[in-house]
């Protein structure tokens, strides 16, 4: 079986200088927004719905960065007392991150159509080996039944589903793949995470929207309410049907159900540790300004209602939608968690395990944000951390990996995609705009 050595696990970040923020230092308000110039690891923001700014469609515009090489001698930067390393490079599109039970790491390479299996060696450097070629922008994967003996990876393309048998340390599908789901929306937003329950019962499938807004549905159900009935409340019809929402099947794709609607992109999907509560790390829509409405990371509850595409972050109502307005369903929108700057665009998340990184860090959720193409200064190209306290989110968010805008900020050589955790408690996070898979460590003080 050949593998190839595509990259070394040496120290390319060291320690920023900024300190971790204390509570007294979380920016709010105005102070809270931003971009890549005030960016800085340790750099705490909590920005609430009353902190939006009103409705500036005028001020929208496409300014998508240009992607360039690394500039020389520049990384990274962290926390102090983290490290960030090259594990992997030349993965093209590489996106989402899954480490198996026996610690090798799972990646989807979207662009190229393959999942590939990382594995580091004993003298640092890292094995690639192509473990399913031929896909269709394949992204989410999730290993089945959970657990330390999994008998399937199952991989999510934006049409279908599909499962390659699957046994710890395979370097190599051992079959073809079998259709698990066979019809998903496409076109749009094809980006489609996929998780199990810890029991393993349910799958969940994120399908993201077709358009911004909802702009192309058409007229609205002649009767809304056995619309409703049959696809949950706030479901949206015409060609967003089904979209903008995660789903719910059952292991073999059978007994499809709609678990939440009005999520209009939910790039990253989790279940948290020991609750497996759905979290969503979501994209928001566009064309309302600069900074508006902000993207969330969330918790998502069955049967709930996001808003998307008649009101985003509560009662705050967007018109565009086709089919006229919903007044109806003012009050049942479910304002998130966590609200992060616009246009940051929000893809993986993963939960802290615990075992390496600061002990009071452990169940705190991270989040990749892969970059603005669509205001005036970009933001995002970072990952940040999100502080839970007695299991819940805070609503706040933390600068935690920073640095991949060179120059006028107008180029980036990191776009920041995928997160996971290794089997040491070290965090793994991807980016795309130059194919390299990072490792961040702790030492701790002493």
């Amino acid at each position: 079986m050949k593998q190839e050595l595509v990259g070394i696990a040496c120290s390319i970040a060291v320690l920023s200088m900024a300190a971790p923020a204390a509570a007294q230092d979380v920016r709010t308000g105005a102070s809270a927004y931003g971009d890549w110039r005030s960016d800085a690891p340790g750099v705490m923001r909590h920005i609430r719905p009353g902190d939006m700014p009103p409705s500036d469609p005028r001020s929208s515009r496409a300014n998508a960065s240009r992607v360039g090489d690394r500039p020389p001698g520049a990384a990274p930067k962290t926390m102090p007392g983290f490290t960030v390393e090259t594990l992997a490079t030349g993965l093209e599109g590489v996106r989402v991150l899954r480490v198996a039970p026996n610690g090798d790491v799972f990646a989807s390479l979207s662009r190229n159509g393959r999942v590939v299996v990382i594995r580091q060696q004993a003298d640092g450097k890292a094995s690639v080996s192509d473990f399913a070629k031929g896909l269709d922008d394949p992204y989410g994967l999730a290993f089945y039944p959970p657990g330390p003996e999994p008998k399937w990876l199952y991989v999510a393309q934006p049409g279908s589903v599909v499962r390659y048998a699957y046994r710890n340390g395979d370097l190599k599908a051992s079959g073809k793949a079998e259709t698990v789901i066979a019809k998903l929306p496409t076109g749009g937003h094809w980006t489609r995470d996929i998780a199990f329950s810890a029991d393993g019962k349910v799958l969940y499938v994120a399908v993201g929207s077709d358009g911004n807004a909802g702009q192309g549905m058409g007229d609205r159900p002649a009767d809304l309410a056995a619309h409703e009935k049959a696809h949950g409340v706030g479901a949206a019809w015409g060609e967003e049907e089904g979209r903008g929402a995660v789903l719910a099947y059952d292991p073999d794709g059978k007994n499809r159900r709609v678990y939440a609607n009005g999520v209009r992109n939910c790039s990253g999907l989790a279940l948290q540790p020991g609750t497996d509560t759905v979290y969503c790390a979501t994209n928001e829509r566009d064309m309302l300004g600069d900074d508006l409405p902000p993207d969330y990371i969330s918790s998502v509850k069955e049967g709930g209602f996001y808003g998307w595409p008649w009101y985003y972050i509560g009662k705050n109502e967007d018109t565009r939608a086709s089919g006229g307005r919903r007044p109806d369903l003012a009050d049942k929108v479910i304002v998130p968690d966590v609200l992060v700057q616009a246009h940051s665009a929000p893809l993986g998340m993963a939960f802290n395990p615990g075992g390496q990184f600061p002990d009071e860090w452990k169940g705190d959720a991270f989040a990749t944000l892969h970059g603005s193409w669509n205001r005036a200064n970009r933001t995002g190209y970072k990952v940040v951390r999100l502080p839970f306290k007695d299991g819940k989110p805070t609503g706040q968010y933390q600068d935690f990996v920073t640095g991949f805008t060179a120059g006028d900020g107008s180029e980036v050589w990191g776009r920041p995609a995928g997160v996971t955790f290794a089997k040491d408690g070290s965090m793994l996070f991807s980016e795309d705009a130059n194919g390299t898979v990072y490792r961040v460590t702790y030492r701790r003080p002493g």
